[in-house]
């Protein structure tokens, strides 16, 4: 193979691990009795309140004016049923006919627990706060979700932001959830 070749086959390669984010440095973090890892560039912020045991933030994209946000909640004795969170958080977006869409639903695994993966997109119309009268109106949103239940708590880690951010976050979401490990 020609030295020009190796280069562009390298290149080729490197693009593609970037665009899955296998070349993204990743950071270790803990919630409770979960540890996970995020990618590096992904800015870790203070928690709002007691419920929220991690926030990170992901860059925005390239035109979007907000990052994707993360905050992972911890529920000593869960939180009501999965079924039940998906399709709350189903509710906080609308579709073009107004309507809550479906969520997109799997089940995945971290290092040693089960993993529900959850994703919904169009109008995010969530309140600004829990009981609050005034909601967010943002266009072309998007939500990526996780649970995760243990024995003591139910762990809900929920990503929102614009459609081109969380497109460009996904693959960090997803090596987040594949890294998730419970503590002994």
């Amino acid at each position: 193979m020609s030295w020009n070749r190796r280069i562009a086959a390298a290149a080729g390669s490197l693009l593609v691990l970037v665009a899955l984010g296998a070349a993204d440095e990743m950071k270790s973090h803990e919630a409770g009795e979960i540890r996970f890892e995020a990618p590096a560039t992904w800015k870790t912020k203070p928690t709002k309140s007691a419920m929220r045991k991690a926030e990170l933030e992901a860059p925005a994209a390239a035109g979007d004016k907000a990052p994707g946000e993360l905050v992972v909640f911890v529920f000593p004795k869960g939180a009501g049923t999965v079924e039940a969170n998906i399709d709350r958080w189903a509710r906080m977006f609308k579709n073009a006919d107004g309507d809550a869409p479906s969520a997109e639903v799997k089940q995945t695994k971290g290092k040693n627990v089960e993993v529900t993966r959850v994703e919904v997109a169009g109008r995010y119309v969530a309140p600004i706060f829990p009981g609050s009268p005034e909601t967010y109106d943002e266009p072309n949103y998007r939500l990526f979700g996780a649970i995760v239940q243990t024995d003591s708590a139910g762990y809900f880690f929920k990503m929102v932001g614009p459609d081109k951010t969380m497109n460009a976050a996904r693959a960090g979401f997803d090596a987040m959830l594949a890294s998730m490990t419970k503590k002994d």
